[in-house]
């Protein structure tokens, strides 16, 4: 996957578009991410015991991975994302992501 918890993403289309935000959850099976902030559900609870009311929670909801854009650490600019192969020791190999606009490496 090409976006990683604890990334920020510019959100490309939708409702929230042109609104930035971290990366709270990603549903790699589905192709899923939850963004902090963004595209924000209300659900209604009814209430638990006697006498309490019930209530409105407010929660993110999911979003598709297409409609986001990783934001690069180092240019702070919307880019797409690259993959590169580095040499950890004589044999093993380690996949990084790179941005595709300064070519530095995203951790």
């Amino acid at each position: 996957m090409n976006i990683k918890e604890g990334d920020t993403v510019l959100i490309i289309s939708g409702d929230d578009k042109g609104r930035k935000g971290k990366v709270l959850r990603v549903l790699p099976q589905t192709g899923k991410i939850f963004v902090e902030k963004i595209n924000i559900q209300k659900k209604h609870q009814r209430p638990k015991k006697e006498g309490e009311k019930g209530q409105m929670i407010s929660k993110e909801g999911a979003l598709g991975i297409s409609k986001a854009m990783l934001i690069c650490p180092k240019c702070n600019q919307p880019t797409r994302v690259g993959f590169i192969k580095s040499k950890i020791d004589k044999e093993k190999l380690r996949k990084s992501r790179v941005c595709k606009k300064c070519q530095a490496v995203i951790k």
